[in-house]
């Protein structure tokens, strides 16, 4: 084997054993075991979580920084000013979004706090438009940049855990929120906005208020 193939495959395993552990932390029998185990450390999962999740993230980003592998294509004039445009759109939406997130929730602080935190269902103005946008983001992102052999990599795996991720994740709020969410999936499109399908405002603030009449 090559080193470039050999490279390309330890880049591979580091992504899916990334995945792997991801997807088995975020389940709620592993959440169940653990708080069964040790039931102190149940308002603390959540902020465990997400630093295991960034710890974990070093050594695939690291394989793929130091890979040699050679450029497949490169973006460049008008498509490349086009790729940049879209990939800063996509972190400044990233950014505008953040004010519509309960970040203390999200990164597991309100939970460490108070273990009787609970969450109630609401839609923020990007969530009219598109169940995931951070995912939308984080592919426009990934997808804008120069390309070779490790990165191409990468973001087929990333797009594809993206994809099965978002439906794990959809399972648990269905349970959580029931038929609110149910509601709100067969209307708003997954991972990119598409035409046609997306709530007014008035739309969404009936479907938090309850059945659609």
């Amino acid at each position: 084997m090559t080193n470039s193939l050999f490279n390309i495959f330890n880049i591979l395993l580091a992504w899916l054993l990334y995945f792997a552990v991801h997807s088995a932390l975020a389940s709620r029998s592993v959440k169940n075991w653990a708080v069964e185990h040790w039931p102190r450390f149940g308002p603390y999962y959540r902020l465990a979580y997400n630093l295991v999740a960034v710890i974990l993230l070093v050594p695939p980003l690291w394989l793929v920084h130091s890979s040699r592998a050679a450029p497949l294509w490169a973006w460049h004039g008008a498509w490349g000013w086009l790729m940049n445009g879209l990939a800063l759109g996509a972190l400044a939406g990233f950014w505008w979004s953040l004010r519509y997130y309960d970040m203390g929730e999200f990164l597991g602080i309100s939970q460490a706090r108070n273990s009787d935190h609970g969450r109630r269902f609401s839609l923020s103005p990007l969530h009219r438009f598109v169940r995931h946008p951070w995912y939308c983001f984080g592919l426009v992102i990934i997808w804008t940049r120069d390309m070779n052999a490790a990165w191409l990599t990468s973001c087929v795996l990333i797009t594809l855990y993206f994809i099965v991720g978002s439906r794990l994740e959809e399972r648990k709020l269905v349970a959580e929120f029931g038929d609110a969410y149910r509601r709100y999936r067969q209307r708003v499109p997954a991972l990119f906005p598409l035409p046609g399908r997306y709530l007014s405002r008035a739309e969404a603030e009936k479907i938090i208020a309850g059945p659609i009449t």
